[in-house]
């Protein structure tokens, strides 16, 4: 029998509404649907089709708020396989996605399921180790599952269980036995604010439940579709009121027995019946009714936790707020997803312990170097290891520094060639944690954490000493060029002072080989400040200034270095480099299972057959000891940290040398993709940075470990000499100040006395001038201050008795000047300094002139 609607409620479920919905399409009559909440079904892509229910899609970022404020890292999701369970679940992943949780199981229940198939489910999820679980169900197979999982000892500490608002809102009608198999679930639900319309509604409910028989009191309770469902019935009450609705169908010219969806008669006046609903909005039960683009508006979910026979609020959500304790609460703006912003909650298992998240922990078991990680058994017949050292020590301040719990189970595990991925693939370890360095190879098949220890690979070689004696030590502190160079420059410089000195300062004359020694005694006095001889000259004093900085800052440094020198102990390596293994052949020793190999192999080119694994530093130290042609090797390949082990047991016997060939250090292993990774690594700078914590882990296993600085400064090759490089600017600040006095003192002197020469004595040659210039150079200035006193007993009054006036005498006398005479042509000093030339007729000489005073 064919009716004519104006409208259609329902159907309940997503599967069916999608049918429904197309006969709404055709028809043109207004769907209405307060419980199929499918995020596949559409009203905007549904134009008849309205939901006056929240979609199931507005609880997923409220959910993944839930599972980022406990900080858990993988959570399995567990639905049932239908439409409705199934479109939630690609919003429920990206949600977790972006907040870098991993789902690493999904469990699918289909709603036919026997309580055997479920059993075999949930047995498959406690072998997976991941204790965090998200249900999104119906009620009636949540409810078999909670029973079950009860049953299967899976509600227990440890285990943690959230419900999508699909269960959460049902819970109510169920039984208690239910109820009790799902204590310490975490929920969410839309919130449904109490008011008096509320109140009285709930009044006459159960005053009307008193008049019917206990067996339908019984399983009759009001929930949040009920509300929906009252408020969808006033919505379309009022829609039809404001609309004027009259029945009025567009017959299709079809026969009756055609069931063809093209046949069904077309309501006209369903577009404005379903526009008017869009528009309607009033108070409702379930709160404000306002369908926005078809379906109700998301507004507020309560957080709840089941506890005894009720659901206990512990918090609110919001979309601008996040987590709250109280919605009227408004001092706080900012957005949170802080666990702290919802109340105490009681775990499955009555406990108030958040449920950690689990690891099954990989450790490798070594022979050597045990300071790193140590592997033991209190007895044969103890399956549980005890493991320690500085890795462990530094994982569990790591774990201690995480925003959740971390639960942790150690399994022993022999090295596999350094992969490290084969026990991850197979599943049977979720991480490795251990002295595990952290290279290009290896990231290929895991992820690592940041490091927490440095790393890079040094050669290690046997040292000698050096007992040689040198007679000639006391030169080793300066290079050769140095020496030469500061030899040059104390020559010079004391040449520069003579000149300077020598014409105005009685203690820079004498006879030449007296000058000579003085030009290098002077000069070689300034290195212990010792010089005796006064300078008069201002440029002299100027040149000498310089000099004596350069002395000091060139003395300090040859006495500083000279002690190194003598009082470092000198050990020499036996061998320098790598070049010298690959030319003479010799053997090459690495840590057993490293990818120390691999590098020596393809970088350094070093042939397999030369390459000897060991284990210990023991073994590292006989092999070293016997040497490249007794069985042993030349030298020996391995990361710095082991190394700082080594030497510090050896540490007068060997050295590290050559180049250091860096890597990313040592870090914490986990499957591609793990979330535990990002967790992780921001415990490890939280740790790291704190340096007074990492260092006390430090000094409890090694605690007479040497760093490879010290090790290089106590023992290392020859420190090289100081060269001139060093002082290069110094040397050429004195030699500029140098030259640049010596050359204005000459111009002055020639600019001085060279005009006279040339005038009276045009015939001379320029080679005759220069000589009686150099002639004239050796004489005492006798205009300087210094021989003021002695000017009185040169100058000479021309008497008859004395000698015969020639005619060059009689000018100077003209002209009040002292004669020296020299020769037959001489050159004479007048009151002024200036040069003037005669002719000598007479008997008198040079040497007479000092003693006519």
């Amino acid at each position: 029998m064919k009716k004519e609607v104006q409208a259609i409620i329902g159907p309940q479920r997503s599967a069916q509404a999608r049918f429904v919905i197309e006969l709404g399409r055709k028809a043109q009559v207004p769907i209405i649907s307060f419980s199929a909440t499918s995020p596949s079904l559409s009203p905007s892509q549904n134009k008849f089709f309205l939901r006056t229910a929240q979609d199931d899609s507005a609880q997923v970022k409220a959910m993944a708020d839930i599972v980022k404020a406990f900080g858990w890292p993988e959570i399995v999701l567990i639905y049932e396989d239908t439409e409705y369970g199934n479109s939630l679940i690609p919003h429920l992943m990206e949600s977790l996605q972006v907040i870098g949780t991993r789902v690493p199981y999904r469990c699918v229940i289909p709603p036919s399921s026997n309580n055997m198939e479920i059993i075999k489910e949930l047995n498959t999820l406690k072998e997976n180790y991941i204790r965090i679980f998200l249900v999104h169900m119906t009620a009636s197979l949540g409810s078999k599952l909670f029973a079950l999982a009860k049953n299967a000892e899976m509600m227990s500490e440890g285990y943690a269980w959230m419900v999508t608002k699909g269960l959460s809102s049902l819970l109510d009608p169920m039984s208690s036995k239910i109820m009790d198999s799902m204590q310490g679930v975490l929920g969410i639900r839309p919130y449904i604010n109490p008011s008096k319309h509320l109140e009285d509604f709930e009044r006459k409910w159960k005053r009307n439940l008193t008049s019917v028989k206990a067996k339908i009191k019984s399983t009759t309770s009001l929930n949040l579709f009920g509300l929906w469902a009252y408020d969808t019935i006033w919505a379309l009450a009022i829609g039809v009121e404001k609309a004027g609705m009259h029945s009025s169908f567009f017959k299709q010219n079809v026969s009756s027995f055609n069931a063809d969806l093209a046949t069904l008669d077309i309501f006209e006046n369903g577009t404005r019946l379903r526009n008017t609903i869009v528009n309607t909005t009033f108070e409702g039960l379930s709160g404000n009714f306002s369908l926005v683009n078809g379906q109700l508006e998301p507004s507020t979910f309560e957080v709840f936790n089941v506890i005894g026979k009720t659901e206990i609020n512990i918090g609110y959500w919001t979309p601008q707020r996040g987590f709250s304790k109280d919605l009227k609460d408004t001092s706080e703006k900012a957005y949170s997803t802080s666990k702290d912003k919802l109340k105490p909650l009681i775990w499955p298992g009555y406990s108030i312990h958040q449920p950690p998240s689990r690891l099954r922990i990989g450790v490798l078991v070594k022979n050597g170097f045990t300071e790193f990680l140590k592997v033991e058994w209190n007895s044969s017949t103890d399956d549980t290891p005890n493991v320690s050292g500085f890795s462990v020590e530094v994982f569990f301040a790591v774990r201690d520094a995480l925003p959740f719990p971390l639960f942790h189970e150690f399994i022993p595990i022999r090295q596999r060639n350094g992969t490290y991925d084969y026990e991850i693939k197979t599943k049977k370890c979720d991480s490795y944690i251990g002295d595990i360095t952290i290279i290009a190879e290896r990231s290929k098949h895991v992820d690592f954490t940041l490091p927490y220890a440095e790393s890079g690979v040094q050669m290690v070689v046997s040292v000698k000493h050096d007992d040689r004696k040198s007679l000639w030590i006391f030169l080793k502190p300066l290079s050769l060029n140095l020496w030469l160079t500061t030899g040059v420059a104390f020559i010079f410089t004391g040449f520069v002072i003579w000149v300077l000195e020598h014409r105005v300062n009685n203690e820079f004359r004498g006879p030449p080989a007296q000058q000579l020694g003085l030009i290098f005694w002077f000069s070689f006095c300034t290195l212990t400040f010792a010089h005796r001889e006064k300078v008069v000259n201002n440029w002299s004093r100027f040149v000498l200034v310089i000099w004596i900085f350069l002395v000091l800052i060139l003395t300090q440094s040859y006495t500083a270095s000279l002690t190194s020198i003598l009082t470092v102990q000198r050990l020499q390596p036996t061998i320098v480099d790598i070049k010298e293994i690959k030319k003479n052949g010799y053997f090459v020793g690495y840590q057993k299972n490293s990818f120390v190999k691999e590098l020596l192999k393809r970088q350094l080119d070093i042939h397999e057959s030369k390459l000897k694994p060991y284990e210990t530093p023991e073994e590292y130290h006989e092999a070293l000891s016997n040497g490249t042609h007794n069985g042993g090797v030349a030298a020996i390949f391995d990361e710095i940290p082991y190394l700082k082990i080594f030497l510090a047991n050896y540490p007068s016997k060997y050295t590290t040398v050559g180049p250091l060939y860096q890597n990313y250090g040592f870090g914490f292993v986990f499957p591609q993709g793990s979330p535990f990774v990002p967790h992780m690594s921001r415990a490890i700078l939280n740790v790291t940075q704190n340096r007074s914590k990492i260092q006390a882990i430090e000094n409890k296993y090694f605690p007479s470990q040497l760093t490879c600085e010290d090790q290089n400064t106590r023992i290392s090759p020859d420190s090289p000499s100081l060269g001139v490089d060093s002082f290069k600017g110094l040397f050429l600040i004195a030699g500029i100040a140098s030259t640049v006095s010596l050359l204005v003192y000459m111009f002055k002197l020639f600019y001085s006395h060279w005009p006279v020469l040339s005038h009276n004595n045009p015939a001379d040659s320029c080679w005759s001038k220069l000589v009686k210039m150099a002639k004239h150079f050796d004489q005492k200035d006798l205009s300087s201050h210094t021989f003021k006193g002695e000017e009185s007993r040169v100058h000479v009054v021309a008497s008859p008795e004395v000698s015969e006036p020639s005619p060059g005498i009689d000018d100077m006398q003209n002209h009040t000047r002292n004669s020296i005479e020299e020769s037959d042509d001489v050159l004479i000093h007048d009151d002024n300094g200036s040069l003037s030339s005669s002719s000598r007729h007479g008997d008198a000489s040079m040497q007479d002139v000092p003693n006519s005073s």
